[in-house]
C-alpha cells in the first residue's frame, strides 16, 4: 500500500470541512450564492489554465526589486528577522500535555524549524511573494518530515467561481510556468498549507495574497528614476566651464586659439596672455544639489507602505527621537500580524502530524506561536516581567514575557539547587507563595509616576532584607 493510500485511509475517519470540499457538501446548509468579486469572477476561469500574469509580474517584480535596492532588502530582511527571532514554539491555553509537547519538539527538528535560516527563509517569502505555500512531505511512518516552501505563483487553487474548492482531492495544482503552463502536479487539501498577506476576500479560497510592497512598486520605479536623473545632472554639470570671448575675432584666429586651449587644457594653467579685447569667464557648476524636494516626496511616498517610518531604515535625519519611539509601535504591530500568519501555517502542519498519529488535536487547548512577541528591547521585555512579578502573575508567564522558555528555566534552576546541595533531593523545600511562586525570590515593586513619560517604575528588593 502506498503512503497516499495510507494516508487516505487513515482521513477516511476524519470528516473534512464542508466549505473545503465543494458545493456537493453543502446539501444540508443555507450557503449560497458567490463569494468571488465581479472582477475576478472570469479570471477564475482563465486561472485553471494558465499562471495568472498579474500576480507572476508583481512576484517577480518584487523580487528584482529586492535583488537591485538596498531599501526593499533591508525591509524585508529586518521584517523576517524580527518576526522569527526566537523560534517558535508551543502556547498552552490549558493544561500542558507532555505527549504533545515532545512530539512538538520532534516534528520542530524534523522540518528544520529550530533553523534560524529556514524561519527567516519562510518570512521573506510571505513578505515577497504575498503567500506563503508550504508542502507537507509525509515518510512511510506517517511522520510529517518536511515543509517545503512552493513558488506561490505557479501553485494555483482548483475553485470554482463561487469560491469553493472544488475537491478536497485536488484542491491545489502546480503549472509549469516555462513549458507551456502543463500541470506538473496535483495536490489534496491536506498536502498544501497556505497563508495570504492581504487577500481581497478571505473567504474566497482562490483569492491571492499580495506581496508586502506591492502598491509600492510605482513610487519606487519613480524614486529610483529620479534619482538616476540626480546622478546625471550632477555628472554633466559639476565641472567647472570657462567661455573664451576675443572680439573681432576671425574663424581662422578663432579656430587657431581653440587648437591650442584644447591642446593644453590638460595641463595646470597659471599665466594666461592676450593681445586681443575678450576674457575667459569661468562658469560654476553646482555648487551643491539640496534643491531635491521632488526626490524627498517620492521617498516619503515610497516608505508610507513600509512597515515603519524611514527613520529605522537608515534617514534618520530632522527626526525627532520621542517621535521615533512612537513609530515603533507600529511597527511591532506589523511583526505580530507576520508572525500570526505564518505561525498558522507551521499549527496547521503540526495539526497534520497529530492527526497521522490518531490524535485529535482540537482534544487540546494549544497554539503554535513566535517565542518574541514584539521586537521590544531586552530592558522593555524585563521591566514588563518585573511588573507582572509584582502582580503576583504566575513565574511561567513572568519568564514568557521576559522572552525566556519556561521549560528551560525551570531545568537550570533545579540543576542550580542540586550543585549547591550536598544532598540533592527531587523534593522542593522552597515554601510557594499564594500564586505557586518561589517564596525565596526577590522582591518587585512598582513606583508610579516615577518614568519617562508618567510610566511606572520597578524597585527590586530582597526579601532576606526586607
Amino acid at each position: 500500500m502506498s503512503i497516499v493510500s495510507r494516508i487516505k485511509q487513515r482521513f477516511g475517519a476524519i470528516t473534512q470541512p464542508e466549505k473545503m470540499v465543494g458545493s456537493d457538501a453543502r446539501k444540508n446548509d443555507t450557503q449560497s450564492g458567490t463569494v468571488v468579486s465581479t472582477e475576478n469572477y472570469t479570471q477564475r476561469m482563465y486561472d485553471l489554465l494558465y499562471v495568472s500574469p498579474d500576480l507572476k509580474i508583481a512576484i517577480e517584480e518584487v523580487r528584482r526589486m529586492d535583488r537591485t535596492d538596498p531599501r526593499v532588502k533591508k525591509i524585508h530582511k529586518r521584517m523576517a528577522r524580527d518576526a522569527t527571532k526566537g523560534g517558535i514554539r508551543l502556547q498552552w491555553d490549558g493544561p500542558e500535555n507532555k505527549r504533545i509537547s515532545l512530539l512538538f519538539e520532534s516534528y520542530k527538528k524534523r522540518l528544520q524549524l529550530t533553523n534560524a535560516q529556514k524561519l527567516s527563509s519562510d518570512a521573506r517569502g510571505a513578505l515577497i511573494e504575498g503567500t506563503l505555500v508550504l508542502q507537507w512531505v509525509v515518510d512511510t511512518n506517517l511522520n510529517v518530515i518536511s515543509g517545503l516552501r512552493m513558488p506561490s505563483e505557479t501553485i494555483v487553487p482548483v475553485t470554482s467561481t463561487t469560491g469553493q474548492f472544488k475537491s478536497a482531492a485536488a484542491a491545489y495544482k502546480q503549472l509549469d510556468p516555462v513549458g507551456g503552463y502543463t500541470e506538473i502536479a496535483s495536490f489534496a487539501f491536506w498536502q498544501i498549507s497556505m497563508c495570504r498577506l492581504d487577500p481581497d476576500n478571505f473567504d474566497d479560497f482562490g483569492s491571492r495574497g499580495r506581496p508586502y510592497l506591492d502598491a509600492a512598486r510605482k513610487p519606487l520605479k519613480q524614486l529610483v528614476m529620479s534619482e538616476d536623473d540626480l546622478v546625471i545632472r550632477r555628472r554633466t554639470r559639476a565641472p567647472q566651464r570657462f567661455s573664451h570671448v576675443l572680439d573681432g575675432a576671425d574663424d581662422v584666429k578663432l579656430a587657431a586659439y581653440k587648437q591650442e586651449q584644447e591642446q593644453s587644457k590638460h595641463m595646470i594653467t597659471t599665466d594666461f596672455y592676450s593681445n586681443n579685447t575678450g576674457g575667459v569667464t569661468a562658469l560654476g557648476g553646482d555648487a551643491s544639489l539640496d534643491q531635491i524636494a521632488d526626490v524627498v516626496h517620492l521617498m516619503d511616498t515610497f516608505f508610507s507602505g513600509a512597515p515603519a517610518p524611514k527613520g529605522l531604515f537608515g534617514y534618520a535625519d530632522a527626526l525627532n527621537r520621542d517621535i521615533l519611539e512612537d513609530l515603533k509601535k507600529d511597527y511591532f504591530e506589523e511583526i505580530d500580524g507576520l508572525q500570526d500568519l505564518i505561525s498558522f501555517v507551521y499549527y496547521e502542519g503540526f495539526r497534520l502530524e497529530l492527526l497521522l498519529k490518531s490524535i485529535n488535536p482540537d482534544s487540546f487547548a494549544f497554539n503554535v506561536q513566535f517565542a518574541e512577541r514584539k521586537t521590544e528591547t531586552r530592558n522593555q521585555k524585563a521591566d514588563l516581567a518585573l511588573k507582572y512579578q509584582a502582580l503576583g502573575v504566575p513565574y511561567d508567564i513572568v519568564w514568557e514575557t521576559a522572552g525566556l522558555e519556561p521549560k528551560f528555566v525551570k531545568s537550570k534552576i533545579d540543576e542550580q539547587k542540586k550543585s549547591k546541595d550536598p544532598y540533592p533531593s527531587d523534593d522542593n523545600e522552597d515554601e510557594p507563595d499564594n500564586n505557586g511562586n518561589d517564596a525565596k525570590r526577590s522582591g518587585v515593586k512598582i513606583t508610579p509616576g516615577n518614568a519617562p513619560k508618567s510610566e511606572s517604575a520597578t524597585t527590586i528588593t530582597n526579601n532576606t532584607n526586607a
